[in-house]
């Protein structure tokens, strides 16, 4: 007989927990976030790209939010937000000897939804910026964002090292060890009409965005825009001379 692992047998050796939609949504996110800072000095080459990945990320949290209501069981907010876990987890911490979680553990929940108000934050406060103190609001929440970041990608390499759980890795197949977590059977899926209404919100919020800023997807747009703006302004003020 051969000692080559059929797929069958790989899969068996592992426990689905993540859902595609969940993890397109983090990575298309964390992407998302580097093209705005990337983006946010005026003499970058990625400039132009700046609102409109402002108005993606104000897309995906819409999904997000619906998603944590009718996704996979881990990707809901009643599987991982859970206050009263929190000091268990922490005694675990200090004690050298954390626990494996399947999902989110109540930390790393706490991050997901300091991540996506700190983003929502962003976007809103850059839609609506007036003057310097807007701006000053929008450039401080960008540094508590790039904090949280740094935060939450230093606690997942922690974390994957402590309890030998790639969580990485999780979050890119969607699957984790079995043996690291006898008995747990696969995650629950999404709900039946998970994703005809992740699409409705995505439609809306799309919707929404387009009709507060017809630009807003259009990179370089709001530039020209200020550009021509200028020039009007200049020549109103040469016709006056």
């Amino acid at each position: 007989m051969s000692d080559i692992p059929t797929a069958n047998s790989q899969q068996s050796a592992t426990i689905r927990v993540w859902d595609l939609p969940v993890r397109l949504f983090h990575w298309l996110l964390v992407a998302t976030i580097l093209v705005a800072f990337l983006s946010s000095e005026e003499d970058s080459a990625l400039a132009p790209w700046h609102v409109p990945a402002g108005w993606v990320a104000a897309v995906l949290i819409a999904f997000r939010l619906v998603w944590g209501l009718v996704g996979g069981e881990h990707a809901r907010f009643a599987n991982f937000l859970k206050p009263g876990q929190i000091a268990h987890h922490l005694r675990g911490l200090f004690a050298g000897k954390p626990e494996r979680s399947i999902g989110h553990n109540a930390l790393g929940g706490l991050a997901i939804v300091a991540l996506l108000g700190t983003v929502g934050g962003i976007v809103y406060s850059g839609a609506t910026m007036r003057g310097e103190g807007g701006e000053g609001l929008h450039e401080a929440l960008a540094n508590v964002l790039l904090g949280l970041v740094a935060l939450h990608v230093v606690a997942v390499v922690a974390m994957s090292l402590i309890t030998r759980d790639n969580l990485i890795h999780a979050f890119i197949t969607g699957r984790k060890r079995a043996a690291l977590h006898p008995g747990v059977p696969d995650a629950r899926p999404p709900a039946t009409l998970a994703v005809p209404l992740a699409a409705v919100a995505i439609g809306a919020s799309t919707y929404g965005a387009l009709t507060l800023d017809p630009l807003a997807f259009t990179p370089g747009a709001h530039a020209e825009a200020g550009e021509r703006g200028d020039g009007a302004a200049a020549k109103g003020e040469h016709d006056d001379d």
